[in-house]
């Protein structure tokens, strides 16, 4: 067994009633990584984490934790804690209290409490705030002191569930940083649950896409974000372009023929047979654009027209529709562009930079 993985779960299975929640779920957890479980409401990510923690046990499978099997563990007996949301400070109780609150239950000596308290109030950047009460803190200072709380017994592993859904926008992204930071400081293996496809791309060593009670996909934020194995996981991280059209071969050239034209595709890994059916994830960045008089060229490029401009957070979203009745959106930086609504264009990529992708399914 290669003694770097600190986690490990084996075809774990869990129902509630006759709603199958998790579908036989296996992953390999380095120690030290930074693990994302990244998916929609309802998808399992939680109850994921509450069977690590032991707070829910699978119908079937194992949780091996540095090698040993803990799935009927109480949460007590694993070297796990969690953060939640909430979280959960005592309002009775001042910050150094709140921190050393596990280490007073294990009868550890009042000054290492002490100590340790303050060691991890300065790793939060809340050293100073030992006396303060819950009361007197903000959002992000509740939340730091909830993370300070839970490493005070140096679990080796860390869940995370969705710990800065209640921020604001600002200071979530402030905290995704501090996080990360706090995270490779400590060594300690991070398991963070989010439906934020921002929060995961910024912070993860890998990500697990996760979609009704199974794992999407397994990868580095490149590999998700670059390469998506199927058409979901391409729309649901980075809300790509998922565009479908048949292999035609053309001379020399192998091209991806749809009903409003064509544009060149690259075979990569795959030999499409002729006629076979293609689908490609191409990022909103990526598609490019030109005005056409007609629409009806029979050049490189897909024809659409112009539906809508939104702007939003700094980027342009420029919306087509194409020839079949399905929408594809362009992004660019910046407010205007001389587009207007009712105008045709023709729509093109950098083939390289548009991957397969297995359609979901039915």
């Amino acid at each position: 067994m290669n003694d770097d993985y600190i986690l490990r779960l084996r075809n774990i299975t869990k129902s509630f009633g006759e709603t199958q929640v998790l579908r036989g779920i296996s992953i390999d957890i380095r120690q030290g990584e930074f693990i994302t479980f990244l998916g929609s409401s309802g998808c399992g990510k939680t109850t994921t984490l509450r069977i690590i923690a032991g707070l829910e046990e699978p119908d079937s499978g194992e949780v091996l934790l540095e090698g040993r099997d803990v799935t009927a563990l109480a949460p007590n007996r694993r070297d796990v804690n969690t953060v939640f949301q909430s979280y959960a400070l005592f309002p009775h109780m001042t910050v150094e209290q709140n921190v050393a609150y596990s280490l007073r239950l294990k009868k550890v000596p009042k000054a290492e409490q002490q100590r340790t308290a303050q060691e991890l109030l300065e790793l939060v950047q809340l050293a100073g705030y030992e006396k303060r009460m819950p009361a007197e803190l903000s959002g992000g200072q509740r939340q730091r002191v909830a993370i300070a709380r839970a490493l005070a017994g140096r679990p080796r592993v860390l869940l995370l569930d969705e710990p800065l859904g209640a921020l604001d926008l600002q200071l979530r992204r402030q905290m995704q940083v501090e996080l990360k930071r706090l995270q490779k400081k400590l060594g300690v293996t991070f398991l963070y649950i989010t439906h934020d496809q921002e929060e995961a791309l910024n912070m993860s060593d890998r990500i697990v896409v996760m979609r009704e009670g199974r794992f999407e996909q397994i990868g580095t934020p490149g590999e998700v974000y670059d390469h998506p194995r199927t058409a979901f996981v391409a729309r649901f991280v980075g809300s790509a372009n998922v565009i479908r059209g048949v292999a035609r071969q053309s001379g020399e050239e192998l091209r991806l023929e749809t009903v409003g034209g064509w544009v060149p595709l690259l075979p990569g890994e795959k030999n499409f047979p002729d006629g076979a059916a293609v689908s490609l994830a191409v990022r909103s960045e990526q598609l490019q654009f030109a005005r056409t008089e007609t629409g009806a060229s029979q050049e490189e490029g897909i024809r659409a027209e112009v539906k809508e401009k939104s702007f939003a957070g700094g980027m342009l979203r420029i919306t087509f529709a194409l020839a079949d009745g399905e929408e594809v959106v362009a992004s660019r930086h910046g407010i205007d562009l001389d587009l207007h609504p009712g105008e045709r264009v023709l729509l093109s990529w950098d083939p390289r930079t548009a991957p397969v992708v297995e359609e979901d399914e039915a």
